[in-house]
């Protein structure tokens, strides 16, 4: 496989997972930490860390809506919970330092 056909499945791939996760609005982010290490924080963080790589100047929040398809605000209010003591004492554990 040549290298353009890779980064484009490579970049299929990564909008068929925000899509997917984006259907997916009643998985919490605290959830996926607990269970994957990274959530959809760590996914634009990731996206923002590239762009400077590339000198790429782009805002968290600018990350923050690519990944979440609004602005973040927007998303938490509409979808995101409040952690309850059990998911809470599982991210201290699976996550410390985080």
């Amino acid at each position: 496989m040549d290298d353009q056909t890779r980064t484009e499945l490579e970049a299929a791939a990564f909008r068929r997972l925000l899509a997917h996760l984006n259907e997916r609005t009643d998985v919490q982010n605290i959830d996926m930490m607990n269970l994957t290490g990274f959530c959809r924080n760590c996914l634009s963080r990731w996206y923002q860390e590239e762009a400077a790589e590339r000198g790429i100047e782009m805002g968290k929040e600018d990350a923050r809506e690519i990944v979440y398809g609004m602005p973040y605000d927007d998303w938490k209010a509409l979808h995101q919970t409040e952690a309850d003591a059990a998911q809470k004492a599982d991210f201290a554990k699976s996550n410390p330092g985080h």
